[in-house]
């Protein structure tokens, strides 16, 4: 009988100390992205404050291999739309509502290397998965304002995609060799002119900059310690409190 209590008090010593060590180090592992999503965010703040970059600025990084590093900074390029390779993007919600991402190349003047635009977002209608809004694009000189980004973000999808307008990703070497274009390895988010579509719906430009903010992540911390600690106060009374009330 005591071999079996004590091989129960060691059986459940065990379980508990693995739930602590696992749920600990999941908060202290929540604290360190949120760390991580602070620097990186200030890096981004650091770059929005510097000179607003052209596209000389954009090939001069990017020969030094600097340009990934360049996320966040303002720029303003004179260009023209490679309006036949617009593409929208599918399944990239918006403040909650599903939509698409229209994505631009846009080549500069002199030549030289283009940059996918992502030039806003807009609703998909419910009743038409495949309808997608006439989008004005000018076939002049146009200027375009905004802020470098990664390219944008590749979601899971089974095989290929098929060609045409609507796109689950937009992989750059495959969509540089479709379009025969040279394209730098990052994008923009525009922000300006307004850019709107026939029917007169504006494209939204409410670009997040992180999908999780790094006070969630703290938030997440806060409920594994939490957790752990729930997990060391049942192992106390239950292994040492409450047996002993019971003797007593």
């Amino acid at each position: 009988m005591k071999a079996q209590r004590a091989r129960r008090f060691w059986l459940v010593t065990l379980a508990a100390a693995v739930g602590v060590l696992a749920t600990a180090s999941l908060g202290v592992w929540q604290l360190g992205r949120a760390a991580n999503k602070r620097a990186w965010l200030a890096e981004r703040a650091a770059q929005a404050a510097l000179p607003t970059a052209d596209w000389d600025a954009l090939r001069d990084a990017q020969a030094r291999g600097q340009l990934s590093a360049w996320a966040g900074r303002t720029v303003r390029l004179q260009g023209r739309w490679v309006a036949p390779a617009t593409v929208w993007l599918d399944n990239r919600p918006m403040e909650g509502r599903a939509g698409f991402v229209v994505v631009t190349p846009l080549l500069p003047d002199g030549g030289g290397p283009a940059v996918l635009v992502q030039r806003g977002w807009v609703a998909r209608r419910p009743d038409d998965r495949q309808a997608i809004p006439a989008l004005a694009t000018p076939e002049g000189p146009v200027t375009v304002e905004g802020r470098l980004a990664p390219p944008p973000s590749q979601l899971f999808q089974l095989g290929p995609d098929a060609p045409g307008p609507i796109r689950q990703n937009i992989r750059l070497d495959a969509f540089a060799t479709e379009w025969r274009l040279t394209l730098l390895p990052m994008s923009v988010q525009q922000t300006a002119p307004p850019d709107t579509a026939v029917d007169g719906t504006p494209l939204r430009r409410a670009w997040a900059t992180v999908a999780v903010e790094p006070a969630k992540h703290v938030g997440y911390a806060v409920q594994w310690f939490g957790l752990a600690a729930l997990i060391s106060a049942l192992y106390v009374w239950f292994q040492f409190l409450s047996p002993r009330r019971r003797a007593s």
